[in-house]
């Protein structure tokens, strides 16, 4: 089926040529209302990005995603591999976080919050506009030979880039080893920790190669949340949206000329100046509609509300609205998709609050020794061994712990010198048990056992384990 006309701009992206090239996006500097929101939530978030490694809350850094050791703390709270399901939980509380908001306000999060857009937008481009200039001075420096001028202002651009990128590479790294780990290494210097060095010089490589070259293709091409948009949203959703009613009017767009009759010719109040493209950091024309690259920055919004206040006519041309509202002048309103989606989202929130407060400071594991049967012992007493493994979750040593069997009357040894031991902040404690029951009190081979870990004379975890004894006939 051939592509209507107006539709052809959809067989291909604003980044690529006819020939297939990289066609490189010079977009205008922003200025606006919007670009001033933007600047003070993109601000706030660098803080909070630079700033989450190095908080401590309770001895517990901030924020820290250690894969290697399978150790992550999230808003000061630690989750081990024992809570992995805490953790899962909260992953799929931010996936249904931002499919809310994409199903009510489109791609809300690439413009606002993604870090990508924030370092690109708010760091990079602003660094390049001061070394390079604006949109027409950048394009004249990219044609430009490469005499004294382009040398100095390039090589001073990337070697910017590059320190930039090198302390976003810390940054990450301080995430994955904890800040703590990072300072020490740093500390007795980095040559004497050769794969973290070289694994941080991977990291500043891709940050550089991302910011420097790759830069919207990113939002283009390797980010799959582009093409998830066409999934969540509707006619219902607040996207940002070209008002193509007031702008078309009945016989489409006009150049601005001045004491004209615009409403009177029947021509919208769009005046095809093309702001709205080139201000736009993903290349693409907002009159077409919604599409794929666009990331919901709002340049274009404040771009034509300076072009429509400099000519006198009302703003708004582009602004944040639903397909439904410039069609109908619909105002927005809860659908079922979204209640739907708030519904399963304050469930799991409560899920995960209230897993949260169940959860012990010390979560202890016993099991009987695999391959080991149970043995006779003096007085009737039957004996088995067991291994056991304490995690301490919390930052302080929590000493004096024992254990004690609270089913059924009998006795538990360590295999230590004393009965009672440490287990280190944030550490783990393993070793050896037997437990010994006297047969009269059993019923039958297998008995499901209840034991107790004290701190001193307080309770502070339970546990159970599986006792084996002589199979009764009775």
């Amino acid at each position: 089926m051939e592509t209507p006309e107006n539709e052809i701009f959809r067989d291909s992206i604003a980044t690529i040529t006819e020939e297939g090239k990289r066609a490189w996006v010079y977009p205008k500097k922003p200025s606006g209302k919007f670009y001033e929101y933007r600047k003070y939530v993109s601000y706030f978030l660098l803080a909070f990005l630079f700033l989450s490694p190095f908080i401590k809350v309770g001895g517990n850094q901030f924020l820290m995603f250690n894969v290697l050791e399978r150790r992550f703390n999230i808003f000061g709270f630690p989750f081990w591999p024992q809570d992995f399901h805490l953790f899962v939980i909260s992953m799929i509380i931010g996936v249904v976080f931002i499919t809310l908001f994409t199903v009510a306000f489109g791609r809300i999060f690439c413009g606002w919050i993604c870090p990508q857009t924030i370092f690109m937008e708010m760091v990079f481009r602003r660094i390049e506009y001061w070394i390079e200039g604006d949109r027409n001075k950048q394009r004249k420096l990219a044609r430009q030979k490469w005499d004294a001028e382009k040398i100095r202002k390039k090589g001073l651009k990337f070697f910017i880039f590059a320190v930039i990128s090198f302390l976003i590479a810390n940054v990450f790294l301080a995430y994955l080893i904890g800040s703590d780990t990072l300072i020490r290494y740093i500390s007795e210097g980095p040559f004497n920790h050769l794969s973290t060095l070289i694994s941080l010089l991977i990291f500043t490589a891709v940050f550089y190669f991302v910011f420097a070259w790759f830069r919207e293709q990113v939002c283009i091409i390797a980010c799959p949340y582009g093409r998830l948009q066409g999934v969540l949203l509707d006619t219902k959703s607040i996207v940002v949206a070209y008002d193509h009613k007031r702008g078309e009017g009945e016989n489409g767009r006009k150049k601005f000329r001045k004491n004209e009759d615009r409403a009177e010719l029947g021509h919208g109040d769009c005046i095809d100046c093309l702001q709205c493209v080139h201000v736009c950091p993903t290349g693409i024309d907002i009159r077409n509609g919604t599409q794929l690259e666009c990331v919901n920055c709002t340049a274009c919004i404040d771009e034509c509300d300076h072009i429509m206040e400099s000519i006198n006519l009302p703003k708004g041309l582009i602004r944040y609205a639903s397909e439904e509202n410039i069609e109908k002048k619909t105002p927005f309103r809860l659908t079922a998709r979204l209640k739907g989606y708030t519904g399963v989202l304050t469930i799991l929130v409560g899920v995960l609050v209230g897993m949260l407060f169940l959860r012990n400071d010390v979560e202890a594991n016993v099991f009987r020794l695999p391959g080991q049967l149970y043995e006779h012992k003096e007085g009737n007493m039957i004996s088995n061994v067991y291994t056991y493994k304490l995690v301490n979750k919390t930052t302080e040593d929590i000493e004096d712990v024992s254990f004690k069997v609270m089913s059924h009357e009998g006795e538990l040894k360590l295999v230590s010198t004393s009965e009672d031991f440490l287990v280190p902040s944030q550490g783990i404690a393993e070793g050896t048990l037997f437990i010994e029951i006297n047969n009269s009190d059993l019923s039958g081979d297998r008995n499901k056992i209840k034991i107790g870990v004290y701190k001193g004379d307080e309770l502070i975890e339970t546990t159970t384990a599986n006792f084996l004894g002589p199979r009764s006939y009775r």
